[in-house]
């Protein structure tokens, strides 16, 4: 079979899984998020955290919930980092350095993971499960539990309450994560990838020298890093490693882990306003995007420009041979558009064009999909900026979902999309200003401006991946993607906390024939414009300078 027809046949063989699991995922998150029944288990929680589980929050207070409960996650997790020579299962790797252990602390929370580390050589188990895995489910659970609290502001009426954060937390992490986490993790340990408790192993090459080979419990942090599209590796190749992904099937496996959840959302979304239709359009917008990025990288990842490509048939260089170009592509695009960070071939060595276009799919906000969570809510605030734009066209109020988009909603929203640009743009230009920072760059000229601005894109967007080729182990460095991270995802939900509880203090309009439709055709390719037009106006100059340059060159 013919790598071309390979493709193909998997991509199909997702686009099938996917679209059997949209309609029960999407209900039954749904489903679990309204439920007025509490679990035994989920009680006992409730009362050691000290919450009324039947309480609701005014969004100010659900705010500070999501807050503080991220602020202790750090503090615990740097604790554990730095403490981890004097805990069980460490393997005796070395004590990480403070400003790297912050660092990591921020990523791991902000579902980041952006990682300056060798996972194998600077992680012990115990690290690795106690404080990692557990920090990948539950930054997946605060994404969704906010995207929930914003879909409340719009089905609830002249009210100031928008659910209870513990409780959905809780929810999340017990009745959706864990129960695929487990079943996937056995899917993925029959499929080849280690889960073990061993340390370092001796193994004689074949070239007579001794290597040493790492084991860990990697299945179970592997199911939990793409489902909640966290993208943390066990190993320093991440899941081009062949502990971590083994084979062709345990490739299709993980993108399907990475996709399954943001995909399902928009039912969830649909299910709870009352409209499946709603549903439809937003997983409409998401769909394109998702089947355009993964075509035109495959595409760019297919030519054979210079002698080495035409020798290989593709640009091969940085891909493992038992993927090849199509899986690495649509592994590429699918980690890029949602906000995983998990690679199983190496950004930095895609052709200009491929490697531009992973570094434009994070900078459309990782909304088709997107992450868990925060793809959806992302997603909810450009339908917002849409119907607002198509309010402007016929000279009235727009509408969404029966509730009016004022100046104070729209001042929320134009916040939510201008705070990630910001933050790119200035730190990659404070990056490129500083010589000591230029000199970590492998690379000069556009190829070397691209290594920063994916940085800086990959750690705002919290999705996690690095383009390579640079040095971000420095105390600079560290500090800046640190920053980066925490305003990257904080800032934002702020402002959806703030714009859900405006949302839910109106009284609902009832729709009229002047009421845009917002589950049409019409709508969908206005939603999409509105995402490019958004994405280009901000972003060109920035990648004018950096992959159009190189491609051109």
């Amino acid at each position: 079979m013919g790598s071309t027809l390979a493709g193909w046949l998997q991509a199909l063989a997702l686009v099938g899984a996917l679209a059997l699991c949209y309609r029960p995922l999407g209900d039954y998150i749904a489903k679990l998020l309204t439920s007025a029944k509490h679990l035994r288990v989920e009680r006992g929680i409730y009362k050691v955290v000290g919450v009324d589980g039947d309480a609701d929050q005014r969004w100010p207070v659900y705010l500070r919930s999501v807050l503080a409960f991220s602020a202790v996650s750090v503090l615990f997790l740097y604790a554990l980092i730095r403490l981890q020579t004097f805990l069980l299962l460490n393997l005796g790797v070395p004590q990480m350095e403070g400003h790297q252990a912050w660092n990591t602390a921020i990523s791991f929370v902000t579902n980041t993971n952006w990682q300056s580390y060798a996972g194998e050589s600077a992680m012990g188990h115990l690290v690795q499960m106690a404080g990692l895995a557990v920090q990948n489910f539950v930054s997946a659970a605060v994404g969704i539990a906010v995207m929930s609290a914003l879909i409340r502001g719009f089905t609830r009426n002249r009210t100031d309450r928008v659910g209870n954060f513990w409780v959905d937390l809780t929810r999340i992490s017990l009745r959706l994560l864990l129960p695929i986490s487990i079943l996937f993790a056995l899917v993925l340990a029959a499929s080849g990838v280690i889960q073990n408790f061993h340390g370092f192993t001796d193994v004689h090459t074949l070239s007579g020298e001794v290597q040493k080979i790492p084991g860990g419990p990697v299945a179970s942090q592997e199911v939990i890093k793409l489902l909640g599209t966290n993208g943390g590796g066990f190993f320093n190749a991440n899941s081009a490693h062949p502990f971590e992904n083994p084979t062709g099937f345990s490739n299709l496996i993980e993108i399907f882990l990475l996709l399954v959840i943001a995909f399902a959302l928009p039912r969830t979304f649909g299910k709870m306003v009352g409209d499946n239709r709603q549903g439809y359009a937003i997983v409409a917008v998401m769909t394109i995007f998702w089947v355009a990025s993964a075509a035109l990288m495959t595409f760019a990842e297919s030519q054979h420009h210079g002698t080495a490509l035409q020798a290989a048939g593709a640009a091969m260089e940085g891909k493992e041979q038992r993927f090849g170009v199509a899986a690495s592509s649509l592994f590429a695009a699918s980690t890029t558009l949602t906000s995983t960070g998990a690679v199983n071939s190496f950004h930095d060595s895609f052709t200009p064009f491929g490697g531009g276009l992973a570094i434009f799919n994070m900078m459309l906000g990782e909304i088709a999909p997107g992450g868990t969570g925060s793809g959806m809510y992302g997603m909810l605030i450009l339908a917002v900026v849409a119907v607002f734009v198509a309010g402007l066209m016929v000279g009235r109020t727009p509408e969404y979902l029966g509730k009016k988009l004022g100046g104070r909603e729209m001042k929320f929203a134009s916040l939510y999309i201008l705070t990630t640009p910001t933050i790119v743009l200035v730190g990659t230009g404070v990056a490129m200003a500083l010589p000591g920072e230029r000199a970590g760059m492998l690379n000069s000229g556009a190829h070397g401006f691209s290594e920063v601005l994916y940085a800086f894109t990959s750690a705002a967007n919290n999705n996690g991946s690095a383009f390579g080729g640079i040095t971000v182990n420095t105390d600079w460095y560290d500090t800046a993607l640190g920053l980066a991270m925490v305003f990257g995802r904080f800032l934002p939900i702020v402002f959806v906390m703030a714009l859900a509880g405006s949302l839910a203090q109106q009284q609902p309009v009832p729709a009229t024939p002047g009421t845009l439709p917002t589950h049409k055709p019409l709508f969908v390719g206005l939603l999409s414009g509105v995402i490019l037009i958004v994405v280009g106006l901000t972003y060109f100059p920035a990648l004018a300078l950096g992959p159009i340059a190189e491609g051109l060159s």
